[in-house]
């Protein structure tokens, strides 16, 4: 063929030499003249099927282009190029070979027809580019072989953008297809040569021969993580050689080789497709994606107390919950909403119910787990609450029953020798009074304190009288202390007689006593300067609260009275003894 080629170039020469038969150039088109290497390279132009770059000059249109060269066993190369009108274009262009050489086994197609048509092996793009007719027609003497993988391949030979012939070729190894365009395959014959061949170069041309050795395609698929959670990631990583054309299942489209993480929520097959002049090979991998979701949700306390009088939270109890999930995207605690896969949240409880009364109330918590597969769990915890609601007014009675009474003492008592005497029993009896009161009113109102202002009568120095106010506010303390009463609930300030009450205050104080008759306050009043000393030898109790100050009330009525007001007797009709101060101590 190549031989005929000739004979009939050289007629065309001499019939385009008689001056009649010359064609005016047109002018509103311009050339493209491309030098390539190799020399066999063929071109396409935007799209269309042409020749060889050697073969000469293109004629096109002004404007732009897109220029494709392709040679097998070479990287393609394109350009962009701008024709003149009138004017000629030149593009270099050189192709870089793919390195290595290919192995067999093989088999031969030999094709006849219009020697200029492109090739194209088990594909109609020109990426599936393997030659043109006039390098596989194998005349005479000269080897101009497309070798090939054994096999069934789809031929396809183009004529610019005309597809002149298309069909499945079927080659045996070792045997010779010999294919007639446009008739198609016209016979098969041994091909002894190719039990010879152990391994070619892709591509290789001498002066009037050429041989296209195709590879078979090659494609390996794997990943970093076969099995993941759901929404869980893994990589996908691909390798293919001798592949124009590469798709990855669900991916589409992809780079002959590179690299891809996928995030998936179900079982996932992928399948490498490497789609060549040289046929089709796949590679495929599973990603086993584990659905189930691990979940779990607790209370700490499950079982806690209420307790609220009036608008006074006295206990308020708190539980924590804490849950952990794992392989789960959506995670919700009701009614905390929406949370992180795990975590801990500690809540206040109150009752739902806000009217007097006991408190027996169980409160649950559910947790939600889900992800995109449609897997979800659900857990739920209890919490049982207890307690009572009680109403203000018991606070009011309690406050009412601690209308304080003010507690008085005998002259000079107690002493510094005996700081615990001077506590006598009508006294006592109203320290365990308010000491009873006071505890329970602790349980309502726990930061209450109870004051104790102690004073002293005037009979004494500053110093004198300031001690023994202290002493008679410590000796109460104690006593309340003893009856239960926490000591950081009772506050103690000693005044001496700085604060002491006048003879008017007194006189008013006896008019009021609810426990004299008319004729027991005669009689007071004619002793009022004993009383006057007896009411300020007292402690006043403030309750920290509500700042309700002790009854300074005098106990006339009481058994130990006369020892209060230290006088044997009031109004027999003998005065007390007058009064006298010595320094540093009272009478």
């Amino acid at each position: 063929m190549r031989i005929r080629s000739l004979l009939i170039g050289v007629t065309l020469l001499l019939a385009l030499a008689v001056p009649s038969l010359v064609l005016p150039a047109r002018a509103q088109e311009g050339k493209l003249k491309i030098h390539s290497v190799p020399p066999q390279a063929y071109v396409f132009i935007d799209g269309q099927a042409m020749h060889e770059a050697s073969h000469g000059a293109f004629e096109l249109s002004p404007g732009d282009h897109t220029i494709d060269i392709y040679n097998y066993g070479y990287k393609p190369a394109t350009r962009k190029v701008t024709i003149t009108a009138g004017k000629t274009t030149s593009l270099d262009v050189t192709l870089d070979a793919i390195p290595g050489n290919v192995s067999g086994p093989w088999g031969c197609m030999t094709i006849e027809g219009p020697p200029r048509d492109a090739v194209l092996l088990d594909g109609k793009t020109p990426e599936f580019f393997v030659g043109h007719i006039d390098e596989f027609n194998n005349e005479f003497w000269l080897k101009q072989e497309l070798i090939v993988p054994p096999g069934k391949h789809q031929l396809t030979i183009l004529q610019a953008d005309k597809e002149v012939w298309s069909g499945s070729v079927d080659v045996p190894a070792n045997q010779r297809v010999v294919i007639d365009i446009p008739k198609g395959v016209r016979k098969t014959v041994p091909w002894p040569r190719g039990e010879q061949l152990k391994s070619l170069p892709r591509f290789q041309a001498g002066i009037a021969s050429a041989t296209v050795a195709v590879a078979l395609p090659t494609a390996q698929l794997s990943a970093s993580n076969m099995q993941i959670n759901c929404n869980g990631t893994t990589q996908l990583t691909w390798t293919t050689t001798d592949a124009p054309v590469v798709e990855i299942s669900s991916l589409g489209k992809v780079d002959p080789a590179g690299q891809k993480s996928v995030q998936l929520c179900a079982n996932t097959t992928y399948t490498l497709t490497a789609s060549g002049p040289g046929g089709t090979v796949q590679s495929s991998l599973s990603i086993a994606v584990n659905t189930a979701i691990q979940a779990t949700l607790s209370a700490s306390p499950t079982e806690v107390s209420y307790r609220r009088v009036g608008d006074k939270v006295l206990e308020q109890p708190t539980t924590t919950l804490t849950w952990s999930t794992s392989n789960a995207t959506a995670v919700s605690v009701d009614p905390l909403g929406s949370v992180d896969a795990s975590g801990n949240r500690t809540l206040d409880i109150s009752p739902q119910h806000t009217t007097a009364g006991p408190v027996d109330e169980t409160f649950s918590y559910v947790l939600k787990a889900s992800n995109p597969s449609g897997a979800s769990e659900t857990r739920t915890a209890t919490v049982h609450l207890t307690g009572s609601i009680e109403p203000a007014e018991e606070v009011k009675m309690l406050e009412t029953r601690l209308a304080l009474r003010s507690v008085f003492f005998p002259t000079a008592q107690p002493t510094a020798e005996n700081p615990n005497a001077g506590l006598v029993a009508s006294q006592q009896a109203t320290l365990q009074a308010l000491a009873a009161d006071f505890k329970k009113y602790l349980e309502y109102k726990p930061d209450a304190h109870l004051i104790l202002n102690g004073h002293a009568d005037p009979r004494g120095s500053t110093e004198y009288n300031g001690a023994l106010s202290d002493r008679r506010v410590a000796t109460a303390k104690q006593f309340l202390i003893d009856q239960g009463i926490p000591p950081a609930n009772i506050e103690t300030h000693g005044f001496g007689s700085q604060q002491d009450l006048t003879a008017d205050q007194v006189k008013e104080l006896v008019a009021q006593n609810p426990d004299l008759s008319a004729a027991d306050r005669q009689k007071a009043l004619k002793n009022l300067a004993v009383i006057v000393l007896a009411q300020n030898r007292r402690v006043d109790v403030v309750l920290s609260t509500t700042g309700e100050q002790s009854v300074r009330q005098f106990p006339f009525n009481a058994a130990d009275s006369m020892t209060l007001l230290n006088t044997k007797a009031l109004g027999v009709g003998k005065k007390p003894a007058p009064v006298t101060k010595t320094k540093g101590k009272t009478q």
